[in-house]
């Protein structure tokens, strides 16, 4: 796995410091908070890969810190609690946590939670890009749908010839068919 950036709020210094060694002997790049108004403050101004967060911290907790981080800019987050709080474990469930390690977090355990988290994050991001894509496209199909029933109607063509007077017009103008299709539904 490449070096991350990485985001710890730990409220306990001794295992933020722990924590710390752990993902800096693996080749990433640490910084540490030790509540989750800094985290937050943190992860605005630097931009983290990844964000670890202890639920239980003084003044905002690791689960109102992971929403707000998620809200300045989608990335893997994980949680660490020192319990297995059933209740805590369901509020996670209602955020985009990646994984929910329970302390004391051995090096192995926290490493592969990490690689399986930053994988996860990947593929769902890839999955909403091919989704998004799917939509652009299907909106692009339907305006030059309309287009061409535009140009049947108005001129008199069949959908065939429709479809290739747009295509002609948006070769000759250097411009995707979307735009040329608008156009044509302007009255342009």
């Amino acid at each position: 796995m490449r070096p991350l950036h990485i985001l710890i709020a730990e409220d306990e210094s001794i295992i933020r410091m722990g924590l710390r060694r752990i993902l800096e002997e693996a080749g990433h790049h640490v910084l540490a908070a030790p509540d989750g108004r800094t985290a937050v403050k943190l992860a605005r101004e630097t931009g983290p890969d990844v964000v670890i967060l202890d639920i239980k911290m003084p003044g905002m907790d690791g689960l109102e810190a992971a929403r707000e981080i998620y809200r300045q800019r989608p990335r893997p987050i994980l949680l660490l609690t020192a319990y297995g709080d059933r209740e805590l474990v369901e509020q996670a469930a209602q955020l985009p946590i990646l994984a929910y390690l329970i302390k004391p977090v051995e090096e192995r355990e926290l490493l592969a939670a990490l690689e399986v988290a930053v994988a996860r994050f990947a593929e769902q991001q890839e999955t909403l890009e091919r989704a998004a894509r799917a939509e652009r496209r299907l909106a692009a199909r339907k305006v030059i749908e309309r287009a061409k029933g535009v140009l049947m109607q108005r001129e008199g063509l069949s959908e065939e010839e429709a479809y290739r007077a747009l295509q002609r017009r948006a070769r000759r103008e250097r411009r995707p068919m979307r735009d040329v299709a608008e156009d044509v539904l302007k009255g342009i």
